[in-house]
């Protein structure tokens, strides 16, 4: 290292100042209201994809619970990778709309609903879900036309059914094909430390039942609950204010 290096190169006290400065200059910042209500209790996501249709549509702008959970190393951006855990952890219900960071690239955020708790079994036979051997209570709704959500042909119409799970969570989902690739799948026992996702959409949804793409998510993943669609545009970016409040 030359005379004029060592010259110019600050001192560790001068780092240590500079730290300090920048960080009373962002403390404004970091408390100001809306830098906590996101950081700390709510953050706002865009569902681009229909794999949770009827439940959300593609456009809906939906706001996710952060401390349903309790916080850990996804709940802040740009979190350092050797945090582990969650503060305040909560354990999710079956049923759950959850935002979650995926275990083969944590940078992709998922919205799926909970179907499986750590130690479940979880089937898929002739396109119904079982739970520990034991089929998912669902009943016929009327069939509706398909339209974007299932990639169909003009006319092709979807089946649907009034899905509810052992504690009450009920929902309705979208049925597109008979005997889809993934209406009779093999048993997923769900580890210990993990859940098991599916989007409502069954037959147009990358979920836990591809174990190659997604497989087990662990619970260490999640951002947070959908609680609220707090803004909805169709694909012409025209409001759609019927679809904003509370969803299942």
């Amino acid at each position: 290292m030359t005379t004029l290096e060592q010259t110019i190169r600050p001192s560790a006290r001068s780092r240590e100042w500079k730290a300090i400065v920048i960080l009373i200059l962002m403390i404004p910042v970091l408390w100001s209201p809306l830098f906590l209500f996101r950081t700390f209790l709510f953050q706002p996501f865009n569902i681009s994809s229909g794999s949770m249709i009827p439940t959300l549509m593609v456009g809906d702008n939906v706001l996710a619970a952060k401390y349903a959970y309790g916080w850990g190393r996804y709940s802040f951006p740009y979190a350092p990778s050797f945090i582990s855990g969650r503060f305040g952890a909560a354990d999710p219900a079956y049923g759950d709309i959850v935002v979650f960071a995926t275990p083969k690239d944590p940078s992709d955020v998922y919205v799926k609903r909970l179907v499986g708790l750590p130690g479940d079994r979880i089937q898929m036979r002739e396109g119904q879900l079982f739970l520990n051997d034991k089929p998912v209570t669902r009943v016929a709704l009327t069939a509706l036309p398909a339209g974007s959500a299932c990639g169909a042909e003009p006319g092709a119409r979807a089946k649907r059914w009034r899905e509810t799970m052992p504690n009450g969570a009920s929902y309705v989902t979208y049925d597109c094909v008979d005997r889809g690739y993934v209406d009779n799948t093999a048993v997923f026992t769900v580890p210990p430390g993990h859940f098991f996702a599916m989007g409502d959409n069954r037959d147009n949804s990358t979920d836990s039942r591809f174990q190659s793409a997604m497989g087990f998510i662990p619970l260490d993943n999640l951002v947070g609950k959908v609680t609220r669609i707090y803004w909805s545009l169709d694909s012409r970016g025209e409001l759609r204010p019927e679809r904003m409040g509370k969803v299942q």
